[in-house]
């Protein structure tokens, strides 16, 4: 078989898995109850996504702009489907299962640029990459995590292309800045951290300058730094003109929200969120992590590039563990980090196995790492769907079913607060204030204080609140000022995990409960 063949084979098993994992926990999902997505912010990337495609505004509450959307590049995506009359589930399951193949078809070519003489290393590490059950639930999810972690992978690949480029004329230079900076534009607009991977790489870049001079490498970043204003630009003025400021509300209002666990310290805080992404076969990788960290460092100064991957990795860790230390949802925030360890972790247990095939010992230690990791890899995938299922049936059963009872009996025009925004503001559009202060930047100040959340509401004469019992102000059910409980979902899901129901209440008019 020629390698060109070989690899057109190995591309395709790769999509394939890709592919079939996500629809199969998409279409798990539905076999155990009700097909969905596992989070509720989902339903605010459609929400905004069918408002941009119908009304052309840039809107959660209908005819009300805001800067809510974290993605806008990923709302933009979804908005074709809408433009397209295509099922948004399908439409969703669509883009996860391409940008998810995606990433495991660069995760194979830069396995195969890190550990060039280990024989398959494509096939493992692009198969990896589409078999861990985290990645496989991020596709699936309906968020912009897979495509950040595509993007991500894209733009260190573009990288390292400058370490063997061909051509060193000005132009040529110019031109793959520019690429590299528009690029990690389109990873801003799909997670405001991406600047810090563009950063990352602007500084390596100055350290081995393989642009062949110090013109050169200046050149090169007056490209990236063109290239990323391009598509920075109307970004900033986007939200700018809906919010005042130049990044989305989300990134503030999230990290007031969380802010309690700040008090936790910071090695504590990096635990928590290393502890739910080290379930699945990537544990038994961290040796080979290691050994590849300790092959490039002796490289030389031209291979530090080669290091971009688990630098990033771990300074996107870092960097969440220092401003939004959110271990929750199987660690979703720093779920694109895994990629990068993922392709590390396959290199390096191939240079382990190849090195130690000249003594008993090491091909005993080598086979047994990369058979154990292949074990935990097969073992969790399932156990990946049955969690993703769970999620959405979680989602659907507790704010899906909740959206779909307020659309049907209250009235739309009065004004309702409500923490988790995604499915109600789908289901059932209406003025809001949303407590978590997506939406309504005004609560972002106030955000941890029940008395100021209640004097609000009273304020702006909200007539309902919608809450599960720690997102009500005080985290009380029997607050006096909580009038009626007019819904419950009474949702099995969520009582088994643990949780507790969604509820509408009604609350006082003019001091008084109607």
């Amino acid at each position: 078989m020629t390698i060109r063949r070989a690899v057109v084979w190995r591309d395709a098993a790769i999509v394939l898995a890709a592919f079939l994992g996500v629809m199969a926990y998409v279409v798990g999902a539905g076999v155990m109850g009700e097909a969905g997505y596992p989070l509720d912010d989902a339903w605010i990337h459609q929400t905004y996504a069918r408002s941009l495609a119908q009304t052309g505004q840039w809107a959660f509450v209908p005819d009300v702009p805001s800067a809510g959307s974290t993605s806008p590049f990923y709302t933009l995506l979804l908005s074709f489907g809408y433009r397209l009359g295509a099922a948004p589930l399908l439409w969703t399951t669509l883009l996860g299962a391409i940008t998810l193949a995606v990433t495991g078809l660069m995760a194979a070519r830069m396995a195969e640029r890190l550990t060039p003489d280990a024989r398959h290393i494509g096939w493992w590490a692009g198969l990896a990459t589409v078999l861990a059950w985290h990645l496989i639930w991020a596709a699936a999810s309906g968020m912009e995590t897979a495509l950040f972690a595509a993007l991500t992978l894209a733009l260190i690949a573009l990288a390292w292309r400058e370490l063997d480029a061909c051509h060193r004329t000005q132009p040529a230079i110019l031109g793959r800045g520019m690429m590299l900076g528009l690029l990690g534009a389109v990873a801003m607009l799909t997670r405001p951290e991406g600047v810090g991977l563009v950063g990352l790489i602007g500084l390596l870049m100055w350290a081995v300058r393989p642009q062949g001079s110090w013109r050169g490498a200046l050149l090169w970043s007056a490209g990236v730094v063109l290239g990323w204003l391009i598509g920075f630009v109307p970004y900033a003025l986007l939200n700018l003109s809906l919010g005042g400021d130049i990044l989305p509300n989300t990134a503030s209002a999230k990290q007031a929200e969380n802010a309690i666990l700040l008090e936790i310290s910071y090695p504590g805080r990096l635990l928590n969120l290393l502890f739910p992404l080290s379930a699945g076969g990537q544990l038994a990788l961290i040796p080979g992590v290691v050994a590849m960290i300790a092959a490039v460092v002796r490289r030389g100064r031209q291979a530090l590039l080669l290091l971009l991957p688990v630098l990033w990795g771990g300074a996107l860790i870092a960097l969440y563990a220092a401003r939004l230390p959110a271990p929750y949802q199987h660690g979703r925030y720093v779920i694109p980090a895994l990629p990068f360890f993922l392709l590390y972790g396959v290199a390096g247990t191939a240079l382990i196995v190849r090195r130690g095939a000249s003594s008993m010992g090491g091909r005993v230690v080598g086979r047994a790492l990369a058979l154990t990791a292949l074990i935990l890899f097969l073992l969790f995938w399932p156990v990946g769907l049955q969690q993703f299922a769970r999620d959405v049936q979680i989602i659907q059963s507790e704010m899906v079913a909740a959206a779909l009872w307020v659309a049907d009996h209250l009235p739309p025009d009065d004004l309702l607060a409500v923490h988790d925004i995604g499915a109600l503001g789908y289901f059932a559009p209406r003025p809001i204030l949303d407590l978590a202060g997506l939406v309504s930047p005004e609560v972002i100040p106030i955000i941890r204080d029940p008395d100021a959340l209640w004097a609000l509401m009273e304020a702006r004469d909200v007539r309902y609140l919608m809450a599960l019992p720690d997102q009500i102000p005080g985290q009380n059910p029997a607050d006096p000022r909580l009038c009626h409980r007019v819904f419950i979902t009474d949702g099995e899901w969520s009582q088994a995990a643990g949780g507790a129901n969604m509820a509408v209440y009604t609350l006082p008019r003019d001091g008084q409960c109607p």
